[in-house]
């Protein structure tokens, strides 16, 4: 294993970027969420994009060198359309705009369209946190989850975030699947050659499998049963219906080098805490403080992490390493 530190991860995901075809600025932000994903652990959202990253900009499945285009189409209304680039880029072009708008309004959405896939959905959240906002985020992702009794997907992972502001860090931070797992889970176990536990997936056939590879070539099931499913439609709904980007039928496997664009949407609610109430921290606080007071329990969110250095394995970084 390699132990590399947070710079070292954001300096070679800016060189590998760079490389095949982002501009600077673009690879700057991609890099940045790279790094913040390897910094609270979410392996699944760092290092491991990052060559398909590069094999896509080369491709020309993600365009590396556009230039997002803001619009508010009403007062508390963003938009941003990423032009099939990275979602991050499309983002931080965005984000000002939108909590402009929702400090002159109380509430205010940012729809982001055509976009990448924006992998870790939480790592925007928490940046409309840092602004003062509660930020509610939801995305929409390649088919790979069926309907409760089906055995064909139909939507993808379709995550929701949600941060809650504190006085120095978010109260509250949560981001998590609708489908019982992530898919980037299924293919990690594969490619280690271990099973998966059951509950988490069904077979071409809609039968529960614990074999990884089966579960690849049938679909990932809902957190909940049915009430998963129904996280899961909103997010489609949200991502798909309300930004005007394709559904989660019509994208191709998120890391294959080649094909169409992801055209992906993200959806966001950006909330000033203080537009209703001036109770809104001691209510949140009121149950931070009941939950603290149990051993073993805990808030989302609360206490994560956070590393200064990471262990990569040698063959990946030697492999990214290249690609910079």
């Amino acid at each position: 294993m390699a132990t590399v530190t947070l710079d070292e991860i954001e300096t070679l995901s800016v060189a590998a970027l760079t490389r095949h075809g982002a501009a600077p600025w673009v690879a700057a932000e991609v890099a940045r969420a790279v790094r913040r994903a390897e910094e609270t652990g979410n392996v699944i959202c760092g290092l491991y994009y990052l060559e398909s990253y590069c094999l896509q900009l080369a491709s020309g499945r993600v365009k590396g060198d556009v230039e997002p285009v803001v619009t508010r189409p009403r007062p508390g209304s963003v938009k941003a359309d990423a032009k099939f680039g990275f979602a991050q880029a499309a983002f931080a072009r965005a984000l000002p705009e939108a909590i402009a708008a929702a400090k002159e309004n109380g509430t205010a959405s940012l729809a982001v369209a055509h976009a990448h896939t924006c992998t870790s959905l939480g790592y925007f959240t928490e940046q409309i946190a840092a602004a003062g906002l509660v930020g509610i985020g939801f995305t929409n992702a390649s088919p790979v989850v069926a309907p409760p009794g089906g055995n064909k997907a139909v939507i993808g992972t379709n995550p929701m975030a949600m941060t809650v502001p504190g006085a120095d860090a978010p109260v509250m931070h949560f981001d998590f699947s609708t489908s019982a797992v992530a898919l980037g889970k299924i293919t990690m176990a594969k490619a280690a050659g271990e099973s998966i536990p059951s509950g988490w997936a069904v077979d071409a056939e809609g039968q529960p499998t614990t074999d990884p590879d089966a579960a690849l070539k049938g679909a990932l099931v809902s957190a909940g049963g049915y009430k998963g499913w129904g996280f899961g439609l909103m997010g489609e709904v949200m991502a798909a219906a309300m930004t005007g980007s394709v559904n989660s039928l019509d994208v191709g496997g998120l890391k294959l080098a080649d094909g169409p664009p992801h055209g992906l949407g993200q959806f966001y609610l950006l909330l000033d805490p203080g537009t209703y109430t001036e109770a809104f921290d001691a209510r949140v606080v009121r149950v931070v403080d009941a939950v603290a007071e149990q051993p073993g329990a805990r808030i989302p969110g609360a206490s994560r992490a956070e590393a200064t250095v990471v262990q990569v394995g040698d063959e990946l970084w030697g492999k990214l390493s290249k690609l910079g």
